[in-house]
């Protein structure tokens, strides 16, 4: 990994996961693909997740394959940009370890620094059989292990599985997202135990509790001592939406984490991811609650998915109208108008 890519990596950033944008008729919509990609670009922030869940898992799919075609736009958008500045590319990675290896290859190929390995649908497999297929994968492409919450395909594993896992040389970063508190505190527990501990990142993807999550350090006992680790950033679906304003937040965060004031925010974020994911019916809206932001926005036409079963539920519509309303100072349409003006395709 790059240098400066693996230091931006660990000082802490923003990463949005990149939705997958399609026509009324279910195609790619390639300009608007492309275009999502430079918003994120133009917003600050420091990299993208292609591939990933808000990406659509049917990508994968024989009669769509687009998995390889979706994560080239992105890196050919990254790399048109010539940014002066570090910009990570993660790869979603999925599927058993033939599969995984086989995205960890296109993935590298493509210029893309880390993979984000899900282990949903790998429910047959024992907790040693996970650890040996995140090794695989980190054979061919450093590694974002990945805390899937179950109710949305992943499982709870054990904090020797995680002690484990952190132990693999190659793993730069874990991303938590079991929406649960014992289980995030197993993970930082395992990292602070393993003498890999300053080598991995901890990233946030706890929609429930974004801010906090990033405001908290963890002062764990090892060995007789106190160890202190943090959340050095978030990569979260929540992010691809209004994201120049995340950036700003984050920025804000980082300058002041004990800004009780913050906390407030926290509440009001949480609010808004809400409306977005749709707990209120098990997050089957969570795709398109984005979808509706970015087409409010006119970032994309419309909320069209893959799988006809992707749609808001009722309701949601209504939710995310709301919480615009309600907290108006954490939304960008200001700064979208603007970029759409510049970015006129």
């Amino acid at each position: 990994m790059d240098a400066s890519v693996k230091s931006l990596l660990y000082s802490g950033t923003v990463i949005p996961a990149h939705p997958l944008v399609l026509t009324e008729d279910r195609q790619l919509d390639e300009a608007r693909q492309r275009r999502l990609t430079r918003y994120y670009i133009a917003s600050g922030a420091g990299g993208v997740a292609v591939g990933v869940h808000t990406t659509q898992f049917e990508i994968r799919w024989p009669q769509y394959n687009l998995y390889e075609r979706v994560l080239r736009l992105a890196a050919e958008e990254i790399d048109k940009a010539k940014l002066d500045r570090p910009f990570i590319k993660v790869a979603g990675i999925a599927g058993p370890t033939e599969q995984a290896v086989k995205e960890a290859h296109i993935a590298k190929g493509l210029g893309y620094h880390i993979g984000l390995v899900s282990m949903g649908g790998l429910k047959d497999y024992s907790e040693d059989q996970l650890v040996q297929h995140v090794a695989a994968v980190a054979e061919v492409i450093p590694v974002f292990g990945f805390y899937l919450q179950p109710s949305v395909g992943g499982r709870i594993l054990s904090y020797d599985c995680w002690r484990q896992l952190a132990d693999i040389p190659n793993l730069f970063a874990i991303k938590t997202a079991p929406f649960n508190r014992y289980q995030t505190l197993d993970v930082f527990r395992a990292v602070c135990n393993s003498e890999r501990r300053d080598e991995i990142a901890m990233y946030t993807g706890n929609d429930d509790n974004i801010v906090a999550d990033l405001m908290t350090v963890y002062r764990l006992p090892v060995n007789g001592k106190i160890v202190e680790k943090r959340f050095a950033g978030g990569l979260l679906g929540h992010w691809s939406v209004w994201t120049s304003n995340v950036v700003q937040l984050f920025d804000r965060i980082r300058a002041n984490p004990d800004d009780t004031d913050l906390l407030s925010t926290n509440i009001a974020v949480t609010d808004m991811n809400a409306a977005l994911f749709d707990p209120s019916h098990s997050f089957k809206g969570s795709i398109a609650g984005l979808h509706e932001v970015l087409r409010r926005q006119g970032l994309i036409e419309g909320t069209w998915c893959l799988s006809d079963h992707e749609v808001l539920s009722p309701g949601q519509s209504e939710e995310i109208t709301r919480v615009i309303a309600e907290y108006p100072e954490l939304t960008d349409d200001a700064f979208v108008q603007a970029f759409l003006e510049k970015d006129n395709i």
